[in-house]
């Protein structure tokens, strides 16, 4: 008998089969065990203030905060995009039970999860968060008396940053924008065609032949490119304010679009000087624009080896013994720097639990004699904080001078590192090798294998590594140094 294409039976069932499983939850599933641990009064009363704190007024439909929260907390566990989550919360039974929807056929859809999300907004998630790191503590999941500090940056999804590009978009956008913003803003385009297709083409003119020419002449075809944008954006001004004086009549796509045309012109405004300074004396602009749609992003100079600057945003991060982060966003790049983070990171702890932490410690860059005295009069007992360069290095109230540091919480590698041993004297306190405190190492991350010839040829001999100095002993916590590591316990 031939197959049937595609490989499906060709023996029909007699019965149809049920597409209504009825199959058990297991009670030890852990979005089980989550639902029926977490106080969901304590959890809707926090949501339900910020939520009317933000509203306008309680008028609509009242929403199921049960199964939105609950939707929160299952794209927490797992790595998801809201369609992902509305998939699993549609035909997943403990996604279901988690947000209390497995006695209806009712589930959210990922535009109201999202805009759930958007509601609540960082302090929303972030009163959130605080209540899970809470209950960890009250489950002895979590210490808060031990605290490890450090800032990250996090990328956006942005092309890289330059000007005419920016510039470009910004054409692009407010054509598109002006065609659904009304008929004020279809006269704008219309008045603005010449310079428009100026702009265009030496868009072109620079994509294409810029690699050819001297810097001088690129800087001369951006400046060029700018009074077209100036223009184009003085009428764009002129158009937003008969607009605002004039009553709309756009709805829905139309208002989106109006607003849209509105933050352009604010944006365009700042950054049109920006790129002036640039041009004329070869520095950026302090708090220079690198997204055009999301002008909140800045550049974070990191000096990592292979990419030195990163643009989105920077965050402080606060590690409790056991795992459990908190963090802060920094709305300026100057907000969060190590050095002030690694004092700020504390008070928002005592904010948080109402005490200091026993043991803090926090990655290069953080170390000074007032950050010291500052943590220890908020009550922090223990410091280990990592300078950036040639400077002292404090742990547990120990100095020793003229130490190069390294990352924390690694074994790093630094040529600089002195020749003679260093001997740090043991602290009352300190941490051992698994307890989340940084570990005094150097440099900038070089490995014994990788450093040249003053280091030694780092050869393998029996499962471990040899110098021509002398062994080196990874298994305790120590200094590396050029002729190998310097025990501190």
């Amino acid at each position: 008998m031939p197959k049937r294409a595609g490989g499906r039976s060709r023996q029909p069932d007699l019965i149809e089969r049920s597409k209504r499983p009825t199959i058990p939850i297991d009670p030890n599933h852990r979005l089980v065990v989550l639902t029926d641990e977490t106080d969901w009064t304590e959890l809707e009363e926090r949501v339900d203030e910020i939520r009317m704190s933000k509203l306008k007024n309680a008028a609509g439909r009242p929403p199921h905060l049960r199964a939105l929260i609950g939707a929160l907390l299952l794209k927490a566990t797992r790595d998801m995009t809201w369609r992902e989550a509305e998939d699993l919360i549609r035909y997943y039974a403990p996604a279901r039970y988690l947000c209390g929807l497995t006695e209806t056929e009712w589930s959210p859809d990922f535009t109201t999860l999202h805009d759930f999300a958007v509601l609540l907004g960082e302090e929303g998630v972030k009163l959130i968060n605080e209540y899970a790191v809470k209950w960890a503590i009250e489950e002895k999941l979590a210490d808060p008396s031990v605290v490890v500090g450090d800032t990250t940056a996090q990328e956006a999804a942005i092309p890289h940053p330059n000007e005419m590009g920016l510039m470009a978009a910004f054409v692009t956008s407010v054509v598109a924008a002006s065609k659904r913003a009304g008929k004020t803003f279809q006269r704008f385009a219309s008045k603005v065609a010449k310079q428009v297709k100026s702009a265009r083409e030496k868009v072109r003119h620079y994509r294409l032949f810029a690699k050819e020419k001297s810097k001088g002449a690129k800087d001369k075809m951006v400046a060029e490119m700018a009074n077209v944008i100036e223009t184009i954006n003085e009428q764009l001004g002129r158009a937003v304010e008969m607009a605002l004086k004039t009553p709309s009549r756009v709805r829905k796509h139309g208002v989106v679009a109006r607003e849209k045309l509105v933050r352009l012109h604010q944006t365009m405004a700042q950054l049109v000087p920006q790129i002036r300074y640039w041009l004329k004396t070869g520095f950026v602009a302090a708090d220079k624009i690198i997204s055009l749609h999301i002008p909140e992003l800045y550049s974070i100079v990191r000096g990592k080896v292979g990419k030195t600057v990163e643009f989105g945003l920077n965050w402080g991060i606060a590690r409790l013994r056991g795992g459990f982060l908190l963090a802060r966003l920094a709305v300026d790049r100057r907000e969060l720097q190590d050095t002030k983070f690694a004092a700020m990171a504390v008070r928002d702890h005592i904010a948080v639990f109402g005490k200091a932490p026993r043991a803090y410690a926090y990655d290069r860059g953080g170390y000074s004699a007032k950050n010291v005295e500052a943590l220890k009069r908020l009550g922090v007992a223990d410091v280990g904080l990592a300078p950036q360069g040639r400077a002292g290095w404090a742990v547990s109230g120990s100095t020793k001078e003229e130490l190069v540091p390294g990352a924390g919480a690694g074994g790093g590698w630094n040529r600089s590192c002195e020749e003679q041993p260093v001997q740090l004297p043991p602290a009352a306190g300190t941490v051992g090798t698994n307890d989340g405190h940084l570990r005094p190492a150097c440099g900038l991350g070089l490995q014994p294998e990788q450093a040249g010839p003053r280091l030694g040829d780092a050869k393998k001999h029996g499962g471990r590594r040899l110098t021509q100095e002398r062994e080196l002993d990874t298994s305790a916590t120590g200094i590396a140094t050029e002729g190998g590591w310097v025990r501190t316990r």
